[in-house]
């Protein structure tokens, strides 16, 4: 049996490791609903129902919180409560102009490094979105995941680690509002959407090596939503 002293000291290095690790679980949790529009603006969001949901305690929560708030992906506000913010029309239009420069390079890239194994998901994950959005039922909450995993399995095809990084900012900031066209609007959600055509596009230039018809495939997609974003009511002015 080995001297209690030892195992005591071993416990007290392990706790910090296993509340790490969980605290980064949580932060990557809430990352996730946030990126992926899941959380819609202006939700206010409870530690306790937070905790709940994630089955952990108040304390990583927490600490997630103040990560995210850092990112400014949550809002605190002066009674401590918090909120997904409430993007300004001004802030949407510049983080959308942004998102074609930079996701742009990205499938530009990606057309030149794509592995057979990365077109085939990209293809199915095409065939699903169009297949569950043209169902006179679809389920929201399952075409915004589809809509996600296409998009950064192309970013990630372009093999620019550093670049990834930056596009997740970018979608930590804009995912609430990403997918409001898709929530708010029952018309927006047929065969005929753009980002169906354009997601066809997308993986057509994918699979010829094409990047420049990648990269405008992309900008269909981007511009589309954002036109039907901003002639909603999802914005703040200003």
């Amino acid at each position: 049996m080995g001297d209690p002293t030892e195992i005591l000291s071993s416990m007290d290095k392990m706790q910090p490791i296993v509340h790490q690790t969980l605290s980064a679980r949580v932060y990557q949790d809430l990352r996730e609903l946030i990126m992926s529009g899941q959380l819609q603006p202006g939700e206010r969001l409870t530690v306790a129902g937070m905790a709940a949901a994630l089955g952990t305690s108040a304390m990583p929560v927490r600490e997630a919180i103040s990560r995210l708030a850092a990112d400014e992906a949550l809002e605190i506000l002066p009674n401590k409560s918090v909120r997904i913010p409430v993007m300004k029309r001004s802030r949407f239009q510049e983080l959308v102009v942004i998102r074609l420069v930079v996701e742009g390079l990205a499938v530009e890239t990606a057309a030149r490094r794509i592995t057979v194994r990365q077109l085939a998901a990209l293809a199915t994950l095409e065939q699903d979105f169009t297949r569950e959005i043209s169902l006179n039922e679809p389920d929201v909450n399952q075409i915004i995941q589809i809509n996600k995993q296409l998009h950064f399995t192309a970013y990630a095809a372009a093999g620019m680690p550093t670049l990834s990084s930056l596009i997740e900012g970018l979608w930590l900031r804009i995912g609430p509002v990403l997918n409001l066209d898709l929530r708010n609007s029952a018309s927006r959600r047929r065969s005929d959407l753009p980002s169906v055509a354009a997601h066809r596009g997308l993986v057509t230039a994918l699979r010829a090596g094409d990047g420049t018809a990648a990269k405008a495939a992309l900008a269909c997609d981007i511009e589309g939503a954002a036109e039907v974003i901003l002639a909603g009511d999802g914005l703040r002015p200003g």
